[in-house]
């Protein structure tokens, strides 16, 4: 379990692509968990907050899984729009256009469950952004499993965040449309529903993830929420603008 965390650090740290037929992937979630864990110990890094994935059918399916899950969102890679990414071609980078939203105060852990409501009261501000995912693991997303994609950072390569918003209560978050372009071309949309149904559901399904780990969430944590857009790829060179209704636009270049 070391080992493989150590080499997942070294190959996002250094650029470098791990061949899947020579890794023993996790054989549950708690040890993919427990992977990742040391993965971001060995880096030496503070977490900025959380990515939650597979929110979606379409992420879902290319996952192969059923059920989201969540890594830590690590500083160096948490930029503010508008920012420049360096990409590896090996890691086989794709966009999300997501909803993230900021704490305004802790969630420590608890034996109840939180609810929507106590998710709602606890967020300072909301965000659109477009998370860069893509696998330090030979062949890409598809069928690596949500094991074997929690084990590597949750497949993070980068998060980019757009202007907060704190004055979001009077939007409907499940209908805000959400659109990608690459060097101005269309890609994909949707809207917040396309997170589990609500982004806000969400962060209720992390709330209560982190508090049963024994964790939970604090106060100034910032949390994207899952792709509203889908997966588009992207290369070097090219440039990305996700826009976000009242939320306004994220961009970013890639080199």
């Amino acid at each position: 379990m070391t080992e493989l965390a150590k080499r997942l650090w070294e190959a996002r740290r250094d650029g470098k692509v791990l061949e899947r037929t020579a890794l023993v992937s996790p054989s549950n979630a708690e040890e993919a968990y427990a992977i990742q864990a040391e993965a971001v110990r060995q880096s030496g890094l503070v977490a900025r907050g959380f990515k939650v994935g597979s929110t979606s059918l379409e992420a879902q399916k290319k996952l192969g899984t059923t059920e989201p899950g969540s890594a830590p969102l690590l500083a160096p890679y948490v930029y503010q729009s508008p920012a420049r990414v360096s990409l590896v071609p090996g890691h086989n980078a794709e966009l999300e256009g997501e909803i993230a939203f900021r704490l305004g105060h802790d969630l420590p852990p608890r034996a109840a469950p939180y609810t929507y409501d106590e998710l709602r009261a606890a967020i300072d501000a909301v965000a659109g952004a477009i998370e860069v995912v893509g696998s330090r693991i030979s062949g890409g997303l598809a069928g690596i499993g949500r094991f074997l994609s929690t084990a590597d950072f949750g497949v993070n390569i980068a998060l980019v965040v757009g202007p907060w918003t704190t004055d979001w209560r009077g939007l409907d978050l499940k209908l805000l449309p959400v659109s990608m372009t690459i060097d101005g071309s269309p890609r994909g949309h949707g809207t917040g529903a396309r997170a589990l149904g609500d982004p806000l559901a969400v962060m209720v399904w992390l709330a209560n993830q982190q508090s049963a780990r024994g964790r939970g969430l604090k106060a100034g944590e910032i949390v994207s929420t899952g792709t509203c857009t889908g997966l588009d790829a992207v290369r070097a060179g090219e440039t990305a603008r996700a826009t976000f209704g009242a939320l306004g636009v994220v961009e970013a270049a890639f080199d």
